[in-house]
């Protein structure tokens, strides 16, 4: 039997973490069993959907290395209603399901409660089909569901308990239950893994299975992932969406590589690994079914130990998307004209050390290709108090006799002026950095004065000067 898995997502907005974290692990499983990765756009909320999300999937899945042309696919479950519709025919023929034309109101009067679910009224009136017949499926009145889980043991599902669910509105459309089963059926799907949020609705998919006479998947529900509070991770309240991650200027690596840590650790007590090394150990089996928490702060890490590990040429390409403004990228602040870079190259190792994504390059480097640098005000003030002005002068005058412009000569000169004054060196070369780079923190201060040159460096020490009269 070949293993056949899928990946199914709906495009009704930015790819979610949690989706890329279940389409690698089902990426990683197929590849591990000689099988094959499905692809399948649920696209039947049409109200909902937009072509760029689509297209938003595709993406994200390239960058995380789930590259077009590797898989099967994509399909499209609207291509498939035909399918859908016959089978809710089949269960309905076969007196797996019948039809009830109830509204949530007679539910509720005939049961008197709000939160009871459906009483199995029209179970046996004969009740045909029709305009505001929803077609329900009969849930066996005895025994239990035995869901067989590849994390999760064998969770236990008593049928009594299960309400007759519908599998087809009053319209005739298949719902998303019935339209997830057929589908899988006819995509030959072997394993389903996918979040854990879907597990309760799992029992009624395998009664699904069992009555359309096709044995089910099996099945594999990796943990939910959850925020710092251990709340499901929501689109409206965090950050989710794998594009702004990539915007931000986490490496895939980086991104890849945590993602696959949620619910899951490779051997030994290491966390950051080869994806080579991931793809050879990771285990469906030795998921974790606990909630898995996504800490911002440590894929922060995660990708800050990326970035240092790439080789500098690499590192400067990297770079390009926020140097230049491309694709989704905002411009930086300065013109096009502006950019140098060979003064970027001269940095880049230098501000490989120092950031953690990709988009804090141009708050380290703008001092270099702006006219004159952005100043922090808060930075300004904290730093030019009394006698920052009377420094200011005497480093200028002292730049100004320097015969060679390098950061040795720079650094010692400086030391100098701070020692006649009794300052050690940190405290002499904060307001030199406020006024050439606008920060108190930054790229490394007399490597950044080499590489921006003595007229720039002096022509901005002087206007903080004046503006200290």
């Amino acid at each position: 039997m070949t293993v056949r898995v899928r990946f199914a997502p709906s495009p009704t907005g930015m790819f979610h973490v949690g989706g890329a974290r279940s389409a690698l692990q089902n990426w990683i499983y197929a590849k591990q069993q000689g099988g094959v990765f499905v692809l399948r756009i649920e696209d039947t909320d049409a109200a909902r959907n937009k072509p760029e999300w689509t297209e938003g999937i595709l993406s994200a899945l390239d960058w995380i290395g789930i590259s077009r042309g590797s898989y099967e696919g994509p399909y499209f479950q609207s291509e498939n209603a035909g399918e859908h519709r016959a089978a809710a025919a089949r269960l309905y023929e076969s007196g797996r399901a019948y039809y009830c034309d109830c509204t949530r109101e007679d539910v509720q009067a005939r049961t008197g409660s709000q939160y009871q679910g459906y009483d199995g009224y029209h179970r046996d009136r004969g009740l045909g089909p029709g305009p505001g017949h929803a077609l329900r499926f009969r849930t066996p009145d005895e025994g239990a569901t035995v869901v067989v889980d590849l994390i999760r043991g064998e969770p236990t599902f008593e049928n009594k308990l299960i309400e007759d669910f519908v599998i087809a509105r009053g319209d005739g459309s298949p719902v998303f239950l019935l339209a997830n089963v057929v589908d899988d059926m006819t995509m030959g799907i072997t394993h389903v893994i996918r979040a854990e949020e879907h597990l309760p609705n799992t029992p009624k998919q395998q009664l699904l299975w069992d009555a359309l006479g096709v044995k089910p998947p099996v099945w594999a529900h990796v943990p939910v992932v959850v925020n710092e509070k251990r709340q499901k991770l929501s689109k409206r309240r965090d950050k989710v969406a794998l594009e702004a991650y990539r915007e931000e200027g986490y490496l895939a690596g980086a991104m890849r590589n945590y993602l696959m840590l949620l619910g899951w650790a490779p051997s030994g007590d290491r966390e950051i690994v080869p994806w080579s090394v991931i793809e050879d150990e990771f285990r469906l089996d030795e998921v974790n079914p606990s909630p898995a928490f996504f800490d911002e702060k440590k894929l922060r890490a995660f990708n800050g130990e990326y970035i240092r590990a790439l080789p500098v040429a690499e590192f400067v390409d990297a770079c390009q998307p926020w140097l230049t403004g491309t694709g989704t990228i905002a411009p930086p602040p300065w013109q096009p004209e502006e950019f140098d870079a060979d003064a970027f190259a001269a940095v880049a190792p230098l501000a490989q050390t120092r950031i953690a994504v990709l988009s804090e390059i141009v708050s380290n480097v703008d001092f270099l290709f702006l006219a004159s640098p952005l100043i922090d005000e808060a930075a300004w003030t904290k730093t030019m108090k009394d006698g920052s002005a009377e420094l200011l002068d005497d480093a200028v005058a002292a730049f100004e006799a320097l015969e060679s412009w390098d950061a040795e000569s720079l650094k010692s000169t400086l030391e100098a002026v701070g020692a006649e004054r009794g300052l050690k060196l940190g405290k002499t070369q904060a307001p030199v950095r406020v006024a050439v780079t606008g920060r108190t923190v930054g790229l490394p201060l007399f490597e950044s004065l080499e590489v921006l040159g003595r007229e720039r460096t002096l022509t901005r020490m002087r206007a903080a000067r004046l503006r200290l009269v």
